[in-house]
């Protein structure tokens, strides 16, 4: 079917959603790998299941200071022509006539800046499914303000997910810790702006390097009691599995990540390159290496350089099945 743009459809996979107690991955991309990962992964899923119309979300963010997705979808680190660029990938590979377009796919602009993407919000909003704005590092009625502002001009026809407090990345010096979202500031919020979902602060960080941090269920489980299932989960990447596995039960609705996609499909591509050394650098190079002690005695030293294993296309694939079985493993945990 076409790309789930309307925003009564929208409304209708989130209502179908809650029925099946599924929690809606929105899985984020900054290059045509990560775009091509996430669909073949919901459309391997929904072959295992015999429904090969099952919803997936992907996201995008634009100028985004902690991670600005759109600027990298291009070299010319332009967010505009990223977004552009994405746009025409994902309507060519899930629109009518596409490898996936039997896919009901959402599309999410993610941490939207109230500031920062003003040029933004003047284009044609109707290509995008959902929209977080975000006025989270604004004070807090403030933030209220432009939110509620935001909801009144675009609420009508798009679905707005709301920032209600910032979730930072992890600082440097570890110092930085922002507040969990209480109950009482979820409920005012959600009043105060009429947001149809509300991004909560309940314990993760972006970019998951931290080794501490911890999910707060129970802060999330008091907020579903105020405001119902329509939190979402940022962060994900910092969450445990067994965790991960419950969230329908706490109220989440919907978890966005895009860190774990990178984290851990990068140790797959750099250990396949490392076995075949001498086939992706040549045997000059990969001696070098191994004289300086870089390589190991089971890397291959005396091939020649291959093809098969120089071109990008070589490294992009081993990183695109390794994204998309990562994807499928929480489409696994989510839909049930």
């Amino acid at each position: 079917m076409p790309i789930v743009t309307d925003r009564k459809q929208v409304l209708q996979v989130y209502q179908e959603a809650e029925r099946n107690r599924w929690v809606l991955p929105c899985v984020c991309t900054e290059n045509l790998t990560n775009t091509e990962a996430i669909l073949a992964a919901a459309h391997a899923y929904g072959q295992e299941k015999g429904a090969d119309d099952i919803p997936v979300t992907i996201g995008i963010c634009a100028q985004y200071s902690h991670r600005a997705q759109s600027t990298f979808y291009t070299h010319t680190r332009r967010w505009e022509v990223g977004l552009r660029m994405f746009l025409a990938d994902l309507g060519i590979l899930a629109g009518k006539g596409g490898p996936y377009e039997r896919l009901r796919v959402l599309v999410h602009l993610d941490h939207a800046q109230f500031d920062e993407d003003r040029e933004l919000f003047s284009w044609d909003m109707s290509p995008f499914s959902s929209i977080m704005f975000d006025a989270s590092r604004a004070p807090f009625d403030e933030n209220i303000a432009l939110t509620r502002r935001f909801v009144k001009e675009q609420g009508t026809h798009i679905l707005i997910e709301g920032a209600c407090d910032e979730i930072h990345p992890p600082d440097v010096s570890g110092n930085v810790r922002s507040e969990l979202t209480t109950a009482d500031k979820a409920e005012r919020y959600v009043a105060e702006t009429g947001v149809d979902l509300i991004v909560a602060n309940l314990g993760t960080e972006h970019r998951a390097s931290g080794q501490d941090q911890r999910y707060y269920g129970d802060h999330a489980r008091a907020i579903q009691a105020r405001v119902g299932t329509r939190i979402v989960l940022h962060g994900a990447s910092s969450v445990s599995g067994d965790q991960l596995a419950h969230l329908i039960d706490d109220g989440i609705s919907k978890v966005n990540l895009w860190t774990a996609l990178e984290r851990d499909s990068s140790p797959i591509l750099f250990k396949a390159m490392l076995e075949n050394a001498s086939r992706v650098a040549g045997r000059p190079a990969a001696l070098a290496l191994q004289q300086a002690q870089l390589l190991g005695p089971r890397a291959a030293i005396a091939d020649k350089a291959s093809l098969e294993f120089f071109t990008t296309t070589y490294r992009q694939h081993l990183v695109f099945e390794a994204q998309r079985d990562l994807v499928l493993s929480f489409l696994r945990l989510w839909y049930r």
